[in-house]
């Protein structure tokens, strides 16, 4: 007999993972499936901001504006590890919009989401200070607010971690082949992408998370022809060498009325983005362009004092946003709320299809899509994932200085950028992965830029990791300072990890 679920849940982003813990946690049975690594796609390719979205007001997207301010804190609250609060300078352009504009925008940006943590807008003087240091002589006024930065692809696997931890199945690199009604479920074909097993399983529902695949699944998998209405959009992002050494942000305005966004990034690094164009390819093939990188420095440009070119470029990325297709002209100004439709067939079991949304408002896109779950099956769980921690979040918003402190005392041996980026990335949890070591030689093999063995091996064992570039790329961002003989050693050391693992498995069984 196949295995039963209530809720599969197709695709393994921040909403397919948020979906399935808030699904889990009610007590329904869940498998997830992912055809890549956990926050392969969109979710690993953000600007990295837990945020309101300060510009949608200009779009009049009040609504989704406040459910994201709300959100900022209660997501602080429950992963204070991967997100902590991050203070923004929006330096005044005399040429575009008005002082007063930003004041009044500022004003219910601070005041409409219920603001309890965060600190508020304040006026900044540019000429004197740290914030102007950085910038051109041409600012000499501004404005500083508050919102969130967060470790995109970490919310992804933690959220996927207390799914599992609560019962939900996880299956990273296996596809959905197909899916046929059965009676009153859905009969879905998997196949295993590295080993190419394949496995039957049936569920009472599916929901369809797959982000720019969204339309692909319910044509490939659902055989439906009617399309979808989702629209593509690309941002691309650059990352340079640190351009200024305080803590705080930049939100760059352009001509264009698009914004760009400068963000501390790794300690050494400046990120900038993003960009805004539609994207007519196949969704994993995102690229950033030559005209797309000149317009990220332009943007820098106009602002910062030292200027940067396309050698000071570190690493770049593009990632393709899912939005709902509202008929707008302008891809910047198409809607970041999310949508969640029904396939309603009398003759299918049901199908819910999300479609677009944002990292800062993911968890209240699965409170919703939970509640359609609620109206098929007939049961009405209490929420819950408001007041829950992740994985690695119990302790307090402020208490990373207090658990660095903490993991120092424990393990004296280790440097303070080390266990600076062990709370970033685990929080509680770096005190499990180094337990029982009292040396640098405990914990195993060392593969570069401060990445052991024993790290490793947990996120091989607990976060689904296979590959150099789920640990590199995804689980952290040791990529940029680790070397290609480095990546091929820690992705060689990985396999052969794994054979051991299946053979010992093998062996027991």
């Amino acid at each position: 007999m196949p295995n039963r679920y209530d809720i599969f849940v197709v695709g393994g982003g921040i909403n397919g993972c948020g979906i399935a813990r808030d699904a889990a946690g009610r007590g329904y049975s869940v498998c997830l499936c992912e055809m890549n690594d956990l926050a392969s796609g969109t979710s690993s390719l953000s600007t990295k901001l837990v945020h309101g979205g300060l510009r949608y007001l200009e779009h009049y997207e009040f609504r989704l504006v406040r459910e994201a301010l709300i959100e900022r804190e209660v997501l602080w609250s429950i992963a204070p590890h991967v997100i902590w609060p991050l203070r923004f300078v929006l330096p005044h352009h005399s040429g575009l919009r008005p002082a007063w504009v930003l004041r009044l925008g500022l004003f219910l940006y601070d005041h409409i989401g219920g603001r309890k943590l965060l600190p508020p807008t304040r006026s900044l003087d540019l000429t004197s200070g740290e914030a102007g240091k950085s910038l051109n002589g041409r600012f000499h006024r501004g404005f500083e607010y508050s919102d969130c930065w967060v470790d995109d692809a970490r919310l992804v696997v933690l959220n996927a971690r207390d799914a599992s931890n609560r019962g939900a199945e996880i299956r990273t690199r296996t596809r959905v082949v197909s899916a046929r009604p059965d009676g009153s479920e859905w009969r879905l074909d998997l196949e295993n992408t590295e080993t190419e097993m394949k496995e039957v399983v049936q569920a009472r529902l599916v929901v369809n998370a797959a982000g720019p695949w969204v339309d692909t699944v319910l044509k490939d998998v659902f055989g439906q022809n009617d399309p979808a209405n989702v629209r593509l959009v690309q941002g691309s992002h650059i990352v340079v060498k640190r351009l200024f050494d305080h803590d705080r942000c930049y939100i760059l305005q352009n001509a264009d009325e698009r914004i760009v966004f400068a963000i501390p990034y790794e300690n050494d690094y400046t990120l900038i983005g993003t960009t805004d164009q539609d994207y007519a390819a196949g969704p994993g093939g995102a690229a950033i362009t030559d005209a797309e990188v000149d317009y990220l420095l332009a943007a820098a440009n106009q602002y910062f004092r030292s200027p940067i070119g396309r050698e000071d470029i570190v690493w770049a990325y593009s990632g393709v946003r899912p939005l709902y297709d509202d008929g707008v002209s302008e891809a910047q100004r198409a809607t970041r709320d999310y949508i969640v439709k029904s396939e309603e067939d009398a003759d299918k079991p049901p199908v819910i299809n999300i479609f677009g949304g944002k990292i800062t408002t993911y968890r209240r896109l699965a409170e919703a899509v939970i509640g359609r779950v609620e109206d098929y099956i007939g049961e009405r769980k209490a929420a819950w994932t408001a007041h829950a921690p992740l994985p690695g979040g119990d302790f307090e918003v402020n208490g990373q200085p207090g658990l660095r402190s903490r993991l120092g005392e424990l393990h004296p041996y280790l440097h303070d950028d080390h266990i600076a980026r062990l709370v970033r990335q685990y929080g509680t949890d770096s005190l499990r992965i180094l337990d029982g070591a009292g040396s640098l030689d405990d914990l195993g093999k060392h593969f570069g830029a401060g990445l052991y063995e024993r790290e490793v091996a947990w996120l091989i064992a607990h976060e689904w990791a296979t590959r150099a570039e789920d640990v590199a790329w995804r689980r952290s961002k040791l990529g940029l300072k680790l070397t290609r003989p480095e990546l091929a050693d820690l992705d060689a050391w990985m396999q052969a990890h794994r054979r051991q693992e299946a053979a010992a498995m093998a062996n027991n069984g």
